[in-house]
């Protein structure tokens, strides 16, 4: 039984796991009537709807691993809700990623160098790609799937350590965990450092796989911890009205959690705007397709519907959480850092789609001999309901592992230290 009493609200695991089956269930249902008319839009919603809640995962992963690695003092108190949500880790990409890739009419679909009668924009078949063929040693199938396979071994191994050792402290109060954890966490940082940027290679990247960024990983490490932190901080202001962090948390961990929100809004500009830049300076045709068709429409020369998009990005998703975090008390004033932690969330997914949803697809009529994606369809409700659905699964095993697990780490050798942490 957990010493703060957390029943009251993980007595609820049942209604968002039901929550979570239903919605995952409608949105598989359209994917698969979608890609049974040829209609590939509906797939990615799945796509975006798992890599939403794996970039928020992998970000309490490597945020779980840092503070250990340098034995944060703050950091105990908030850690075990990143030791108990991660958990879903692994099982977001077994259910989401996992039968996209693996179910050949899905993953014709949605990576469509898989598939190689795939009409391109040229006219011509994917099999018959030059330049698919010169990356042929890392873009076939089969490696393919091998990679997709280690993402769930190396991403499962590394939760179920880090949860072993961690939960298993609180019952024999032996420090050797400590250690174990700290040796985990230091070889854990590396891998999953390579792991998650082979992950954001091979699921995002490689939907236009004619483009290509050596940043695209850092990318998303910075899109990741910005949206573990965002939920972070919306999570623990409800566990402290009425949760188990009620009279624990205090100011100080709000003006920490606020600090490194702005310190990664600013990382993530900072490479979102250094891979544009060095795009733009070269001025390769391989590259500059990949913003022209989220800037400019084909047939016209004028702005699409993207472009709203990336000004949202910029203004929205930067410089407005940046200019309000800059203040120090938004960082410690729960409500205002609360309101900042919802619009890097919405920003994320916005992100997300800009990176994900926007294709160059055959079109013999159009003057260019394609059209891009379209930003306002209604597919956009069947991402936010795969959100929804995703979402469900992880907050059910949350707070199932609350109920069975110490939410507070009573026998941390900084919990204490947490407890009591002041700036």
């Amino acid at each position: 039984m957990s010493t703060s009493s957390p029943h009251a609200l993980t007595a609820h695991w049942k209604k968002f796991l039901a929550v979570g089956v239903v919605a995952l269930a409608v949105v598989w249902y359209f994917a698969f009537a979608g890609v049974q008319h040829h209609d590939n839009r509906q797939a990615l919603s799945v796509l975006v709807g798992s890599l939403f809640w794996v970039a928020v995962l992998i970000g309490m992963l490597m945020l779980t691993m840092i503070t250990r690695v340098f034995d944060a003092g703050w950091a105990p108190l908030i850690r075990r809700n990143w030791e108990l949500l991660i958990a879903g880790l692994p099982v977001v990409i077994l259910i989401g990623i996992v039968p996209l890739a693996f179910l050949p009419d899905f993953r014709h679909a949605v990576w469509y160098w898989t598939d190689g009668s795939h009409i391109l924009p040229s006219g011509h078949e994917v099999g018959h790609d030059p330049i698919l063929l010169a990356k042929s040693w890392f873009l076939n199938e089969s490696f393919f799937l091998v990679r997709i396979a280690l993402y769930v071994g190396v991403f499962g191994l590394l939760v179920a350590l880090l949860r072993r050792w961690s939960f298993a402290q609180d019952t024999d109060r032996t420090a050797g965990h400590t250690h174990r954890l700290h040796a985990v966490s230091a070889v854990g940082i590396p891998l999953g450092a390579v792991t998650l940027t082979m992950l954001a290679f091979d699921c995002l990247m490689a939907l236009s796989y004619h483009w290509f960024s050596t940043m695209y990983g850092v990318w998303f490490f910075a899109l990741s911890i910005r949206l573990a932190l965002a939920v972070t901080v919306i999570l623990t202001y409800k566990l402290s009205n009425g949760g188990w962090l009620d009279g624990l948390l205090n100011q100080a961990h709000r003006h920490v959690l606020g600090c490194l929100m702005l310190a990664f809004t600013v990382f993530w500009a900072y490479i979102s705007f250094s891979q544009y830049f060095l795009i733009y300076t070269a001025n390769i045709p391989e590259e500059t397709f990949w913003y022209n068709i989220r800037e400019f429409d084909a047939a016209t020369g004028l702005k699409n519907e993207w472009w709203g998009v990336s000004m949202y990005l910029i203004f929205g998703f930067f410089f407005l959480p940046f200019l309000s975090l800059l203040f120090y008390r938004t960082k410690i004033v729960a409500g205002r850092l609360l309101a900042v932690a919802w619009i890097i969330l919405v920003g994320g997914i916005v992100d997300l789609w800009f990176n994900a949803i926007p294709r160059q697809v055959y079109e013999k009529s159009a003057p260019e001999g394609f059209v891009v994606t379209p930003f306002l369809t209604s597919s956009l409700f069947l991402d936010l309901l795969a959100i929804v659905g995703f979402g469900g699964i992880v907050f059910a095993l949350f707070l199932r592992g609350a109920a069975r697990q110490e939410t507070i780490p009573v026998h941390d050798p900084r919990i204490l230290e947490s407890i009591n942490y002041h700036e």
